[in-house]
């Protein structure tokens, strides 16, 4: 298996060629050349198999012989050792839990699987792994790569848009991780990102990778989810519907990598907060990206989404091909908090903002078809206690990792958003 970029102006390269680099020398994402199908045999066995072997049967393909099957199964093993719960709300209505994780958001699966990859892929050579997060995306790859002595972990985060909880996580820890707290939005962190490895100087004196959903590695894991949801429906009798809460699209990118492997979805949801840049070029065609707008569901403040790019890939850079599998939706902060506490009244299951903006997803899709839906639920809402009133925020227990977290020393630096300033400290750290 070979992987090309999205911009197509760099040489295919390996899946541990592309683990290393991030991203390709054009700029552009590592995408692989096919989208390997499963066999008849594999979906048969899927109710009986974990979490850890459905990530074997999905990834081998991907990676060739780049490490023995005990070596994968073994990795996996470690990475994939919690559960992801199907919880059923209502009637043809599942909540896939993705936060039983070490920092208890979907993106220690993504973090996890990739810290293991990019350990044994780097042969004891010092690696810094760059990465920009809106939220969970930091915590998840302080604690997946923490402590790895060849890994050097920079997270950009934007100054006073995540939650406390998020940043305690990542800031805490000191170490081989170094959080740079950035005067601006998401956005200038993903750029600030970009523009470092597309700077000659930096790659020939730093060995640079990513730990975003930029990096194959990140994304590719998070397919695994959803054929495990799969594998805990009871009986089927209508079209499946899957909707995610949507940022970077990461997440639902690696949702149409399994629907093309041969899970059956019927159709995504895309279910957006404000920042709706794709839900707009779902309805008129055209790709607008913008300055990010801060909301409740800080993870999904994207204004220019990296994985689009993947996307269009997929879709031949059609805009009708993708609306055929992915109907898009976008949702304001009041509606947000609306349907937090009335999916309380009616079910005793309390969202975190980034599920229920892909609650409100399912249930505008509903309104449409009859369908199972099922929609993901990304982070425990304890990470997000400023958002509930009091009547909710008393529902909220905190888990023991989450104590253990706000009990640290904040320890970040801070950075303009300037590329100069961001190369400047890279450098000075060698």
């Amino acid at each position: 298996m070979k992987y090309f970029s999205t911009n197509h102006k760099s040489k295919r390269v390996s899946f541990r060629e592309a683990v290393l680099k991030g991203m390709a020398d054009d700029g552009g994402l590592f995408f692989p050349e096919k989208i390997p199908l499963l066999s008849s045999v594999f979906f048969k066995k899927l109710p009986q198999m974990s979490l850890s072997e459905i990530g074997y049967n999905f990834l081998k393909p991907y990676m060739g012989d780049e490490l023995a099957d005990s070596e994968l199964r073994s990795l996996l093993d470690e990475a994939l050792d919690f559960d992801i719960p199907l919880i059923q709300t209502k009637e043809d209505e599942y909540v896939l839990e993705l936060f039983h994780g070490p920092t208890l958001a979907f993106k220690d699966v993504g973090a996890r699987t990739m810290a293991r990859f990019l350990s044994k892929f780097s042969d004891h050579q010092k690696t810094t792994v760059l990465v920009a997060t809106s939220g969970d995306t930091g915590g998840a790859v302080a604690h997946g790569f923490y402590g790895l002595a060849t890994i050097d972990v920079v997270i950009l985060y934007p100054k006073n848009k995540v939650s406390e909880i998020q940043e305690k996580q990542f800031t805490t820890l000191g170490g081989n991780i170094t959080a740079l707290e950035v005067e601006g939005t998401f956005d200038d962190c993903q750029r600030l990102v970009k523009e470092a490895f597309a700077d000659e100087e930096l790659t020939k004196v730093l060995t640079l990778s990513s730990a975003n959903s930029i990096n194959i590695a990140r994304l590719l894991p998070q397919a695994v989810y959803y054929f495990y949801a799969f594998s805990h429906l009871k009986k089927i009798s209508k079209p499946v519907v899957m909707s995610i809460p949507s940022g970077n699209y990461g997440n639902l990118t690696a949702g149409l990598l399994a629907k093309r492997s041969g899970l059956p979805i019927y159709r995504f949801v895309a279910a957006a907060n404000r920042n709706n840049v794709i839900p707009e070029y779902l309805k008129t065609g055209k790709f607008r990206p913008r300055p990010s707008i801060t909301t409740l569901s800080n993870a999904m403040d994207v204004g220019n989404p990296s994985n689009f790019a993947r996307m269009l890939e997929m879709y031949d850079h059609s805009r009708d091909k993708m609306a055929a599998d992915i109907v898009s939706y976008s949702f304001s902060d009041d509606e947000t908090m609306q349907h937090i506490s009335q999916y309380f009244k009616e079910t005793g299951y309390l969202l975190d903002p980034h599920g229920a903006v892909a609650g409100l997803g399912l249930g505008a899709y509903k309104k449409e078809q009859e369908v199972t839906g099922i929609f993901l639920e990304t982070a425990h809402p304890a990470k997000f206690l400023s958002v509930y009133k009091e009547k909710l925020r008393n529902k909220i227990s905190i888990p023991a990792r989450l104590q253990k977290n706000m009990g640290g020393i904040k320890k970040s630096l801070p950075m303009s958003n300037n590329f100069f300033d961001l190369k400047s400290l890279l450098l000075n750290r060698k």
